[in-house]
């Protein structure tokens, strides 16, 4: 049972969720949304570490790819989170699941929503990453963007939210997870389809998947 009866509701609203389910035959990730159960709840985030030669310096949920041995791909989600920030899957309560997402790289990407409590002794990996931290869910309940991204994917497009805190740049994939979040599991009227009221747009050059 969540601690935070924000939470509970959000539990209820994403068991009540239906999410985009897709069966391409693509190479598999899942991700984790940790929440952190605080009196004032937060999302907890990673950035990817600088020595790295792919999405380095990044803000990202926990996750990575599906391994053979995974059972299914909440067990993906959970066992990246324990490698990533040494997240015991004993300390999360799975809230709900998020439609799957394609990356630009051709990835399926499953999100997990789950609680955790407060004060864990986590531990960014440092082969992976160079921080955690936290965001209290507020900001992005009340819709602080700094900006908001246009990009046209396959003659579609996409608004997704960028967010400037503690110095990070929320934006891009983790982003997209986030609006079907606030969407769904607290009901905002905010949509990746539909530009916001106000707010700058920056508009990038349109995309193509890149399928393997």
């Amino acid at each position: 049972m969540c601690g935070s009866p924000m939470l509970e509701k959000l539990r209820e609203r994403l068991q009540a969720h239906r999410p985009g389910r897709l069966t391409l035959d693509l190479p598999q990730a899942a991700v984790l949304l940790p929440i952190v159960d605080r009196p004032e709840p937060t999302l907890l985030f990673t950035r990817r570490a600088a020595h790295l030669n792919t999405h380095r310096g990044q803000v990202a949920f926990p996750g990575g790819k599906r391994e053979r041995h995974d059972p299914d791909l909440l067990s993906t989600a959970l066992r990246e989170a324990e490698e990533e920030i040494a997240l015991a899957r004993g300390q999360v309560e799975l809230l709900g699941r998020l439609s799957d997402v394609i990356s630009l790289h051709g990835i399926r990407v499953t999100p997990f929503v789950g609680r955790i409590p407060p004060d864990l002794p986590l531990i960014p990996d440092p082969g992976e990453l160079d921080t955690i931290f936290e965001v209290p869910l507020r900001l992005f309940l009340e819709d602080r963007r700094h900006h908001t991204d246009v990009i046209t994917v396959e003659g579609r497009p996409h608004y997704v939210p960028s967010y400037h805190v503690q110095g990070q740049v929320i934006w891009g994939l983790s982003a997209m997870m986030l609006v079907e979040l606030l969407a769904e599991g607290f009901e905002r009227p905010i949509s990746l389809f539909r530009p916001p009221a106000d707010g700058r747009l920056c508009y990038y050059p349109p995309r193509r998947l890149e399928h393997p």
